[in-house]
């Protein structure tokens, strides 16, 4: 999907392709909340011994899939070949790990993308995805000169050879969460999986799994001018903080539903609204865009940059106090503005515990009462 001047909503890059992040205030709370452990789960964990063929089925049958976050195929073409040489001559392959989504009963992979590709591209004879109307031919490339297999393609393998490749057995680990009953867990085994050495952000797990209309709904929102002027940085934010910031304040429109700690309270948020009907999303696009013309026209570009960097914690209590007064806009709202951020209890409220229940409490009645209050 792209976005409304042709970028796509997913780019980690700036005009020079160095990837790109929001300046946030360091705020211990913020950090901690971050970085915070996940609860109690009962999730089974079982191998399966499936052979290549069962697996290159699956796949075709969309029983498999690849998360929409994960990183794409990266694996060179003589990476590829030594995995299908390993198989052809019975050397150990690491597993792969996939999660049972508890609504489908699909298969999501959490671990080996690179290897289960690579095995299906060599069965259809391709390697990697069509590019301008044309794909790779898929040969084995980079063994040794005198391997029996070196150059071959699929169908140029002997009979017993393409057999022993499709009955090779790539050990499954299947991950299934029992206790709640939801896929949240798909969320902290993605968080704790290693892909390529970077961790992947909160904001990027949710994406996958809670991916539907309201991801589609908050990728075309994330590209409003109005917003991008907000938080002060044109770019799209490498790790999703952007996107992040935004499903903080349509959550928190909701206060009297918040609970600590806050990474948690979004996820719940984006599993309850994951499938949105046309006429929620329209009524929360509405909102959001008058929101953040009220803020930009009142405030100015970059308003929340109060100290040393954007304010989550100012964000979501100025910005959903706008939104419930979108009709009310006082004349001096500019100078009752300056008064809040620099009053002693806000200021407090914006720097510690800022995810507390009390102080979020607290801090948005402070921002609606100073605000717009008579």
């Amino acid at each position: 999907m792209n976005t409304m001047d042709g970028r796509k909503p997913d780019s980690r890059t700036d005009l020079d392709g160095e990837a790109t992040e929001l300046e946030l205030e360091p705020i211990t709370s913020e950090e901690e909340d971050y970085e915070s452990a996940p609860p109690d789960y009962q999730i089974a964990t079982y191998p399966a011994d499936y052979t290549l063929e069962v697996l290159h089925q699956k796949w075709k049958a969309g029983d498999i899939q690849i998360p929409e976050f994960q990183r794409r195929f990266v694996w060179k073409q003589a990476q590829a070949s030594k995995l299908i040489e390993s198989f052809l001559v019975g050397l150990p392959v690491p597993a792969v790990f996939l999660y049972s989504e508890r609504s489908s009963q699909k298969y999501l992979v959490i671990d080996g993308q690179q290897r289960l590709k690579s095995v299906f591209y060599y069965f259809e004879g391709y390697f990697g995805e069509e590019k301008q109307g044309v794909r790779r031919v898929f040969i084995l490339r980079g063994l040794h000169s005198e391997s029996r297999f070196h150059e071959n393609r699929f169908e140029d393998l002997r009979e017993e050879d393409q057999r022993r490749l499709k009955n090779a057995v790539l050990r499954t680990f299947i991950v299934q969460q029992m206790d709640p009953s939801d896929d949240t867990s798909m969320y902290h085994i993605f968080e704790r999986l290693n892909t390529g050495g970077t961790l992947l952000a909160n904001q990027e797990i949710r994406n996958c799994v809670y991916h539907g209309r309201l991801v589609e709904f908050l990728e075309g929102m994330n590209n409003l001018p109005n917003w991008r002027a907000i938080i002060g940085k044109e770019d799209f934010d490498s790790r999703r903080r952007d996107v992040e910031l935004l499903v903080r304040f349509l959550a928190m429109r909701d206060i009297s539903a918040y609970k600590k700690p806050m990474k948690e309270f979004l996820s719940r948020f984006m599993r309850k609204h994951k499938n949105a009907s046309e006429g929620a999303l329209t009524k929360s696009r509405e909102i959001f865009e008058r929101t953040c013309s009220s803020v930009i026209n009142a405030l100015g570009s970059r308003p929340f940059h109060v100290r040393s960097g954007l304010n989550p914690a100012v964000l979501d209590a100025v910005m959903v106090a706008f939104s419930e007064h979108l009709d009310e806009i006082p004349g001096d709202i500019s100078e009752r503005y300056k008064n809040l951020v620099h009053s002693g209890d806000f200021d407090q409220d914006t720097r510690r515990r800022t995810t507390d229940v009390e102080r979020v409490r607290t801090r948005f009645q402070q921002a609606s009462s100073q605000l717009f209050g008579a």
